[in-house]
């Protein structure tokens, strides 16, 4: 089975050669330009794309099909999220894991499960972990060294550190 990973969504067509705008959902945008093959979900089925360009205008980028020359050609395409397959996905640096990776994972302090990471956050100083703690509060964790001892993403376990409180009242 191949896991798909979203990295953008089609927002427009892009002049009247068969071009799409997107909005890019990765951390890496360099990688617009090294795709060959992409995936495009219709109604739950992933359908393999081959790229024929890449160009970035502005902040943004616009991509070209092969097959998909005209702006009635690419009509279709209009609202649709854009997959790669696992082996295209990015090699992370060190201590930098992908956000799938990280939702559903149990969070363990002091050896004990603490709550289970239901989102993350993308903020300017750094990303914040959305955990659901075992009584169902909500709770956000600093996605930095201070609060996080380590993370196996292929057992989905992140460790925090026992030391930081996590609440004003920590008696946890």
């Amino acid at each position: 089975m191949i896991d798909y990973f979203l990295i953008a969504k089609i927002d427009s067509v892009y002049g009247n050669k068969g071009f799409v705008r997107i909005t890019s959902f990765s951390d890496f945008p360099d990688r617009f330009f090294k795709l060959r093959k992409v995936y495009i979900d219709f109604f739950g089925n992933k359908k393999e794309f081959v790229v024929e360009d890449v160009k970035r205008v502005k902040n943004f980028f616009i991509i070209k099909f092969i097959n998909f020359d005209s702006e009635n050609d690419v009509r279709i395409l209009l609202d649709k999220e854009i997959f790669i397959s696992s082996e295209d996905s990015v090699n992370l640096p060190a201590d930098h894991f992908f956000i799938h990776d990280l939702i559903g994972s149990k969070v363990l302090r002091n050896n004990v499960e603490f709550g289970k990471i239901v989102d993350v956050l993308t903020l300017p100083a750094n990303d914040v972990y959305v955990v659901h703690d075992m009584q169902n509060r909500e709770i956000l964790i600093p996605a930095v060294k201070e609060f996080i001892l380590s993370f196996n993403p292929a057992e989905k376990i992140l460790i925090l550190n026992p030391d930081k409180d996590l609440y004003e009242d920590d008696e946890i």
